[in-house]
């Protein structure tokens, strides 16, 4: 009768071959007749015909054989990371002149799901960077216990990255630059670390060595977009830069914002916002305020300005002259 044995390795030892082995250790022999339907086990090792009688087969003790087994694969586990290292020494020049090989290693943009996801990507960009982090923070998403997770993360990955001799910049709204909690954790910051504010900023974003740039993909931040394309990138490196130099130095030293004529630098801006007609919700947003601060600082502005109507206001302000210094 045909042998109707498949071909297997070792580690998937077949119903036959596993029960004459067995039967093997327990009488001490099998005959070879038997093993015409496992020749695996000859095959593999594990059974060898006695000295004294080619016809009977005793087995190889397990250990022995897993021994044997084991220095095969360590072995051929070896010529594998021999083979590598000579692929490796081949292709290393040639990986160095293919300037595409950057290009298509990572993709350009890619969406992070999860604050853990996005942590985990921010801290390896941080860990491969050498020269300077650019940051623009909201009063979006500041708050709640994602936010203190993100931020003990955050405030040692920072330390770790001035340590190594970089710089960080962070840009604020005016909105907080007079927090106490923003304002501790630059005090716990050891390093070239300096801190800015406006009224205005985009959205969240994390430039970093002018390579990778991390932005929000979604409201409440729990996605995110991992950009690596050089001219979006470089965009972006470029409006912060534009932001800087316009902005109010808040860490290490805080530069007072002048008032005029009675009016602060709070209520000229959302004065600006008036004249060009917006509601007050969207100051608020604008401006990082909640309606109800927003309503409080309009209606001190008209106290100010002895404006009886939010049209006279207009009329008002223009009138002022508050808003000359700000065009300029």
């Amino acid at each position: 009768m045909k042998n109707s044995h498949s071909a297997h390795a070792v580690e998937e030892l077949c119903a036959a071959g596993a029960e004459l082995y067995e039967r093997a250790l327990r009488e001490g022999h099998v005959h070879s007749d038997d093993a015409e339907e496992a020749p695996c086990l000859i095959d593999l090792g594990m059974l060898h015909p006695t000295v004294e009688n080619l016809s009977v087969l005793e087995p190889v003790a397990p250990v022995v054989a897993l021994h044997r087994l084991l220095r095969t694969s360590e072995e051929r586990i070896a010529d594998e990371r021999r083979r590598e290292a000579r692929l490796t020494t081949v292709f290393e020049p040639l990986m160095r002149i293919d300037s595409r090989q950057a290009a298509t290693d990572v993709p350009a943009i890619r969406i992070l799901s999860g604050t853990k996801r996005i942590n985990e990507s921010i801290t390896e960009a941080v860990r491969d960077a050498s020269r300077e982090i650019l940051s623009i923070q909201t009063n979006a998403g500041h708050t709640g216990d994602r936010h203190a997770v993100s931020e003990v993360i955050a405030l040692a990955r920072d330390q770790a990255f001035l340590d190594s001799g970089g710089r960080i910049r962070v840009l604020y709204q005016h909105t907080l630059r007079h927090s106490l909690t923003v304002l501790a954790r630059y005090e716990q910051l050891r390093g070239d670390v300096e801190a800015r504010s406006l009224d205005e900023l985009t959205d969240r974003l994390f430039a970093i060595d002018g390579t990778v740039a991390f932005l929000p993909a979604n409201k409440d931040g729990t996605l995110a977009l991992e950009v690596r394309h050089p001219a979006l990138v470089g965009y972006f490196v470029t409006t912060f830069d534009r932001f800087w130099r316009l902005a109010t130095p808040m860490y290490p030293v805080a530069v007072q914002r002048p008032s005029l004529n009675g009016v602060t630098p709070r209520q000229q801006a959302i004065a600006s916002l008036l004249v060009e007609g917006h509601t007050d919700a969207v100051i608020a947003e604008r401006l990082g305020l909640n309606v109800r601060t927003a309503r409080v600082h309009i209606a001190k502005l008209a106290e100010t300005l002895g404006s009886e109507s939010r049209a006279q206001l207009g009329y008002l302000i223009g009138r002022s002259g508050i808003l000359d210094d700000r065009e300029r």
